[in-house]
């Protein structure tokens, strides 16, 4: 399992209480020092003007969602054939030379349908890359495994696991394919398409100010990652390695917007929160191994709250602002031993968190699926030591995920 650069000593010291559910690190491949400001852009194209703005091969905009019509060509997986229908966003330039792109989608799926997001860039002067493609996903696992493809280096690009990672590029370019099977009548569709773009120092530098959402924690509901130890193997397992679908069932569960009884029929009775078993079921990426892919989660959790895109914030000032509009936010961090006072655990290489509120005094009032028993996950971590170990480990990383009753925050922001 991949970790975040920088903890892997330290998480060997406590291995048997260390998770490592996250991935990505932020790392950027140009070193960038302290002071270089956090470069963010997140554009998404989600509506039926916006779709419009892209390339269509096969497929028609309809009441803001992009939709199968008719097959371009056919395309081989898994001994099976399928026809194939695309859309090709924009050149979009983020203002700056970036070093990663992360992409979001929402889609759906239906009977023996899928679909792959690819992407290449340009530089300053006009160089195109090839494409890569970043994931082939489905919402359900009976007809293909959701995957993500491998780093596919080359031209300066690669890809790791949901990351695509450059020398810097000015410009670049979505592909998404939609499959179904030839000759039938399925019309998958999607309904958005997110790229987050950065540029970002590898340090999290001075801490932030206490600000928007002191003093309020959303009444987000606390589920264990640690009561499913050893479930489901070929997902996983359960336990250390369920963070991220666990924090994104809390979100969920806050909208009240969880699967219903009859997806998860085939869970256990006696298993806690079994609605957790199948966001790991439904997140699980099989060439990664495992249920931390982020835009995975994302998508998972995008039709059913509504809208879930994958960015990273500049500071716990951003996530006030985020709390203060009611919407928690799953951010990803790393951290080894006394670096983050009162966790469940004494170290971690990559680990998902809720935030769900402030202290009146700025302080992080989270819900920590590493906690071993339901009662233990709602913490309260000191400011400077949580926003040092989520900037420092992913560079702000964030599941933003939300419902129609709760907006994203009003005003200029690059990064939602």
């Amino acid at each position: 399992m991949r970790r975040f650069p920088g903890y892997v000593a330290a998480a060997a010291l406590v291995l048997a209480t260390t998770t490592a559910c996250a991935t990505a690190p932020h790392e950027d491949t140009l070193v960038l020092t302290a002071g270089t400001p956090r470069q963010i852009d997140l554009h998404d194209w989600d509506s039926s003007a916006a779709l419009r703005h892209g390339t269509l091969s096969g497929t028609r905009v309809s009441n803001g969602r992009l939709v199968f019509s008719a097959s371009t060509g056919t395309r081989s997986l898994g001994g099976r054939t399928y026809d194939v229908a695309g859309w090709t966003s924009p050149w979009r330039k983020p203002g700056f030379d970036f070093t990663q792109l992360i992409a979001s989608w929402s889609a759906h799926t239906p009977a023996d349908s899928w679909l792959d997001v690819q992407v290449r860039g340009r530089t300053e002067s006009m160089h195109t890359t090839s494409w890569d493609t970043l994931a082939r996903w489905a919402g359900g696992d009976k007809h293909i495994s959701r995957t993500s493809l491998g780093p596919q280096g080359d031209d300066g690009t690669s890809v790791d696991v949901d990351t695509w990672k450059t020398a810097g590029l000015r410009s670049y370019q979505l592909r998404v394919h939609l499959m179904r099977r030839h000759g039938s009548s399925t019309r998958p569709s999607v309904d958005l398409v997110a790229a987050m773009t950065s540029r970002i120092p590898a340090t999290a530098g001075a801490t932030s100010k206490p600000g928007p959402g002191d003093g309020k924690v959303l009444p987000v509901p606390r589920y264990s990652q640690m009561v499913h130890r050893g479930e489901f193997p070929q997902w996983g397992g359960g336990g250390e390695a369920w963070c991220s679908p666990t924090s994104t069932s809390m979100v969920l569960g806050y909208y009240k917007k969880l699967p219903h009884p009859s997806s998860y029929s085939w869970v256990p009775k006696k298993v806690t929160d079994p609605w957790v078993d199948f966001a790991a079921r439904s997140t699980y990426d099989h060439r990664y191994d495992g249920t931390g892919n982020w835009p995975f989660n994302t998508a998972y959790a995008a039709p059913r709250a509504g809208k879930a895109f994958v960015t990273r914030l500049r500071s716990l000032r951003e996530a006030g602002r985020f709390i203060a509009a009611g919407i928690p936010v799953v951010v990803s961090v790393a951290f080894g031993p006394g670096q983050l006072s009162g966790a469940p655990i004494s170290a971690s290489n990559g680990h998902l968190i809720v935030i769900v509120g402030f202290t009146k005094k700025g302080d992080v009032v989270v819900n920590d699926p590493a906690s071993s028993t339901t009662a233990g996950v709602r913490r309260t971590y000191d400011r400077a030591q949580f926003e040092r170990v989520w900037l420092d480990a992913s560079g702000g990383m964030a599941y933003i995920i939300h419902d129609a009753a709760h907006p994203l925050p009003q005003g200029n922001a690059t990064n939602w």
